[in-house]
């Protein structure tokens, strides 16, 4: 006998705050009546920290501090034992998003060592020979935006072979002379970062230019921190070797689900900066970065 069970918001984006109510149906189809011992939901927000392949065996203390860290988990039965009707069921539900005693709702961020996630889980209980049922769905948390307007303060800068910090022979280095601005590094997670990048000259060809979002995540306690820096996106904003002094516009907007407003708590960081990389024509990379701290207002 075929079954099907699923969880729907309310809301087509899937995205709430704390202090409001997820709200929703839980959908059974069947075709002929159907018996069951009981239909349960379940919701849960979980911080999970990971080691990077590099950390792992460096620090014991670690493997404690990394559990996942339970923001929210609460629990209620929908329908008690019995039976449903053939045809289609909806059952309404409604959790309010609250968490217990002095814990806070980080915003939802899918990363590579930091993953903090909310889900819905629907379990129907069947018979020994029918199989039990079982449905997750995700859903996005928002942290309260901040009261305080973020007033953008351009941040400039000028990359000449003098400037540049990890290089083995300075004297070999071709000569360039790079100049732009941000217009923030304190940004709106909802607004692009915008700026602007002009190649005044260079000795050499250029290949491109490109933007590079990256993501610094940090995991530990006060025996030691693994810190890993991983790309979030690359966006190429100039191909080719481009005319001297032009000015290039920069824009990128933040990913949805792999940014969050700048985080930091005692167990775990996520931390994101921007890397401005001009590819010269042998493939040299030249990198600025820049720190970049993300709110939501």
């Amino acid at each position: 006998m075929s079954v099907t069970l699923d969880i729907r918001l309310k809301r087509a984006n899937k995205v709430y705050r704390e202090g409001e109510a997820v709200a929703g149906v839980i959908v059974l189809a069947c075709k002929e009546p159907l018996q069951h011992h009981g239909i349960s939901l379940s919701m849960e927000g979980v911080v999970n920290l990971q080691l990077s392949s590099k950390s792992v065996g460096v620090f014991e203390a670690f493997y404690n501090s990394v559990k996942p860290i339970q923001l929210i988990s609460s629990n209620i039965e929908v329908a008690k034992a019995g039976k449903i009707p053939g045809g289609k069921t909806e059952i309404p539900f409604e959790f309010p998003l609250h968490t217990k005693g002095n814990k806070v709702l980080y915003e939802t961020y899918h990363g590579v060592f930091v993953n903090i996630q909310y889900s819905l889980r629907c379990d129907m209980r069947r018979s020994l020979l029918a199989k039990d049922l079982s449905r997750n769905c995700e859903f996005i948390v928002h942290c309260q935006p901040q009261k305080a307007k973020v007033a953008p303060t351009p941040v400039n800068f000028t990359i000449t072979p003098d400037t540049l910090e990890n290089t083995r022979e300075r004297s070999l280095l071709p000569k360039f002379l790079i100049r732009g601005h941000l217009d923030a590094t304190h940004c709106v997670i909802s607004q692009p970062l915008t700026g602007e990048v002009v190649l005044e000259n260079s000795d050499v060809p250029i290949k491109s230019i490109e933007l590079q979002l990256v993501r610094v995540e940090t995991c530990g306690c006060a025996e030691g921190y693994a810190r890993d820096a991983t790309e979030i996106q690359n966006i190429q904003i100039a191909e080719g070797d481009v005319c001297h002094g032009l000015s290039i516009p920069i824009y990128m907007v933040f990913p949805r689900l792999f940014t969050c407003p700048t985080l930091e708590t005692t167990n775990f960081k996520v931390e994101f900066e921007v890397n401005v990389v001009i590819v010269l024509h042998d493939d040299h990379l030249i990198t600025e970065n820049f720190p970049l701290k993300l709110c939501r207002v």
